[in-house]
């Protein structure tokens, strides 16, 4: 099944510069389990290419935080230069974990069910 990640992830993001940091929040451990596997630096950068001066695997650093569920994201040479330098009339690295929230991961059918269940549960939580 094709899972967006708003559906088992929350984001925020922000930029240094010229480049953007996103980080990726899992709802819950099933959902970071899906998150871990099947985002790729490769998956990332080719979602974020349109806004890369140089695209691929190389411009992207993945850190991962498995206590607080989550992926650091930073993505390199990203905003066109950087707040001072842009052209781009929006917010730069500000926008940019909503726009990684509509990424779509091809999953197992159960595993991406239990996962969505499992975030929706988690959320009544709060």
């Amino acid at each position: 099944m094709k899972l967006r990640l708003v559906h088992i992830a929350h984001a925020r993001s922000g930029d240094k510069a010229n480049r953007a940091d996103i980080g990726l929040f899992a709802w819950e451990p099933l959902g970071y389990a899906l998150l871990q596997q099947h985002l790729t630096p490769e998956r990332v950068a080719a979602h974020f290419a349109h806004l890369m001066a140089q695209p691929g695997a190389e411009a992207v650093e993945r850190y991962e935080l498995p206590r607080i569920l989550a992926i650091k994201w930073v993505l390199n040479d990203a905003l066109g230069g950087g707040a001072a330098s842009s052209l781009r009339s929006d917010n730069l690295g500000k926008t940019l974990g909503a726009l990684m929230l509509r990424m779509e991961i091809d999953v197992d059918e159960a595993a991406g069910a239990a996962a969505v269940q499992a975030a929706l549960q988690a959320q009544q939580a709060l």
